[in-house]
């Protein structure tokens, strides 16, 4: 068996002719499939719908007008209206005032100590100290307070002598005027009025001024210590001192 060796320029003629094949064998192939470089679509698939054509209308006979067999009756009665209801404003409801609470007052005016008042030629109600009165007392059966209501008392203001008007002064009027005043819950007196004239309007007008200016009261007190208005009935005399003779 003999062997025959190639030589390198044996195998390079091989190689050449072997890649040759090889290339002839792939460009036919490539013809073959025919495959394009760089191809676009044109127009892609659209789709459209078709519409049958509408059915023809179908032609109906109009109805027959049918005649009304019934007898006309009468007309109907006419519709109600309204009328509006008269406004009327209600007559007032007139509640008579409440009567005014009762004024307690002492049956007799308690004893003063002031300078005018002493014994006049004009007989008064005075509340004296002998035989049988209608004073506070301190004795027997009377008609006092007791421990019901505390009457007012005055704890300030006088009638001086030196009020005396001067012109009554001067023309010799004198009198005893009673008064009527009324102290209220904070001792003060708000009116008052003359009961008695004395004869002479000065001295009346004046008498009931300087009550209302001065005089002041520990208000009345009932039996629970609550203070409450009264009223005050007492005279006021004026009298002209003649001097004493020698």
């Amino acid at each position: 068996m003999t062997t025959s060796r190639l030589d390198s320029g044996d195998r390079i003629v091989s190689a050449l002719v072997s890649g040759g094949l090889v290339g002839l064998l792939l460009f036919a192939l490539w013809l073959g499939l025919g495959v394009a470089r760089g191809g676009t679509v044109a127009d892609g698939l659209k789709m459209f719908g078709v519409v049958p054509p509408a059915p023809p209308p179908i032609e109906r006979e109009p109805p027959k007008p049918v005649r009304n067999t019934r007898p006309a009756g009468e007309a109907a009665p006419p519709n109600l209206r309204s009328r509006p209801t008269e406004l009327v404003a209600p007559e007032p409801i007139i509640v008579p005032p409440l009567p005014p609470p009762p004024v307690v007052a002492a049956p007799v005016a308690g004893p003063g100590a002031d300078a005018s008042a002493g014994a006049a030629e004009v007989p008064g109600p005075g509340t004296g100290a002998g035989g049988e009165g209608n004073g506070f007392g301190a004795g027997g059966d009377g008609d006092g307070d007791g421990a019901g209501d505390v009457p007012p008392r005055r704890i300030g203001g006088r009638i001086r002598d030196s009020d005396y008007p001067l012109e009554a002064s001067q023309s010799g009027v004198s009198g005893t005027v009673g008064v009527r005043f009324v102290v209220d819950v904070d001792g003060r007196v708000p009116s008052c009025s003359v009961t008695r004239s004395s004869g002479s309007r000065l001295l009346d007008d004046t008498t009931c001024r300087l009550i209302v200016q001065r005089y002041r009261f520990r208000p009345a007190r009932d039996v629970r210590g609550r203070p409450f208005r009264s009223v005050i009935v007492q005279n006021e005399s004026w009298v002209i001192e003649e001097p004493e003779e020698d």
